[in-house]
């Protein structure tokens, strides 16, 4: 990251004025977008790396990034916005975004498909990807600060009753 000033992850679909603990757009919890301003320097900078892990973690299902500087290269040539404090894998649903039912040649972009990603427009792989990612980030947040559990079978049967798969213990 640079030692300029860290700027905020809001893309401007903040969802948490509806009430979701984890933002659909940035996916920051709820208290760090509330909170973002008062936040120093190294705290963003804790933010944004967990954002950039759970988003790598996620891209690195659907695709290897062979050559990041390429990919940058090729994002800047279109003129696509991304977050260069992030790693090469955080950069990629930008692209997937931008490109959206039209084909792309992924060798082009340094990025080499995995099976996963196979009969998938990258619109839909940016869809699966956000979903994934929002889900992990939530799991995270609510691991962290909302619901404490004592075993991972009570997060397994909350999982379950959440997805109406089993009745609620109420």
């Amino acid at each position: 990251m640079s030692t300029s000033r860290i700027r905020t992850p809001c893309i401007g679909v903040c969802s948490t004025v509806f009430g979701d603990t984890v933002c659909r757009g940035c996916r920051r919890f709820s208290h760090e977008v509330v909170d973002w301003n008062a936040y120093s320097e190294d705290e963003k900078r804790i933010v944004w790396r967990r954002l950039d892990q759970l988003l790598t973690l996620v891209v690195r299902n659907y695709f290897q990034v062979l050559d990041g500087e390429r990919l940058a290269a090729q994002l800047d040539y279109q003129n696509l916005r991304y977050q260069r404090q992030m790693s090469p894998e955080g950069w990629v649903p930008e692209l997937l975004k931008a490109a959206g039912r039209q084909p792309l040649r992924y060798e082009d972009y340094g990025l080499q498909p995995l099976p996963t990603a196979d009969g998938l427009t990258p619109r839909e792989l940016y869809d699966v990807i956000s979903r994934e990612c929002h889900a992990l980030n939530q799991a995270h947040y609510d691991r962290s600060f909302a619901r404490p559990v004592r075993s991972t079978g009570d997060l397994i049967l909350r999982a379950a009753q959440e997805k109406g798969l089993v009745g609620s213990s109420d």
